[in-house]
């Protein structure tokens, strides 16, 4: 199932503490940002690259796409304030594809296989997530006091990508923005329309960029992946 890929760029990392914006950080001396859209450069499925950017980071991104060879971006809109902004900046600069992914750009591990499934299960069903299953005892505390224990067999850990068929995924973020609604992730807006949205499994390697013990785990996966 082909798909294109929108992917936020133009947050501010402030929980890495790097004094710029983190997806330049070097993994394997080479930038996280690359690292993630390397997975859908070499993904004959994907059919197109957005990123939302920095207007002042612009010039700068598509540098690296040119020296690392990038050609599958169509388009570099500027992102918003909230990642939300900044997926609806490229939903609205698309033209009509069957099914889009929203990736986090720090997700630098996640595989072709995941990919697949969830764009087959968005075809299927019009909305799949990403996800894995919470290991550790979870509680619900108020306050500083806990509150109960909540049973884990029915948690999941949210990731990326998340995939739509795009014209849900423009409706939920139309909607969204005519009544001013701040979701946390996609398939929250996508959940606010009544819609239901489906769980893939992914595994645990595929962690996001955020803090500086991030970046030791993601050295760690890069060369248990280059054994």
């Amino acid at each position: 199932m082909q798909y294109e890929v929108v992917l936020p760029a133009a947050g501010s990392g402030k929980r890495m503490g790097a004094g710029q914006n983190k997806l330049f950080l070097l993994l394997n001396e080479k930038p996280i940002l690359i690292h993630t859209l390397e997975v859908f450069q070499h993904d004959e499925k994907c059919t197109g690259i957005w990123l939302a950017v920095k207007p002042e980071e612009r010039e700068y991104i598509q540098g690296l796409l040119d020296r690392y060879r990038i050609t599958k971006v169509k388009g570099l809109p500027t992102g918003g304030q909230e990642r939300q902004h900044s997926v609806h900046s490229c939903i609205k600069e698309m033209k009509q594809v069957e099914i889009v992914l929203v990736h986090d750009a720090a997700r630098p591990f996640i595989t072709k296989p995941i990919i697949a499934r969830l764009a087959e299960a968005a075809h299927e069903k019009g909305a799949a997530i990403a996800g894995v299953k919470a290991k550790d005892t979870m509680k619900k505390v108020s306050e500083g006091v806990i509150v109960e224990t909540v049973d884990r067999e029915s948690l999941w850990m949210i990731q990326t990508p998340q995939a739509f068929r795009f014209d849900l995924l423009q409706q939920a973020e139309d909607v969204a923005e005519k009544i001013g609604f701040l979701g946390t992730d996609e398939a929250m807006l996508v959940e606010r329309l009544g819609h239901q949205v489906h769980i893939v499994e992914s595994t645990y390697e595929n962690v996001k960029m955020t803090t500086k013990e991030d970046l030791i785990f993601g050295e760690a996966i890069l060369s248990k992946r280059c054994q």
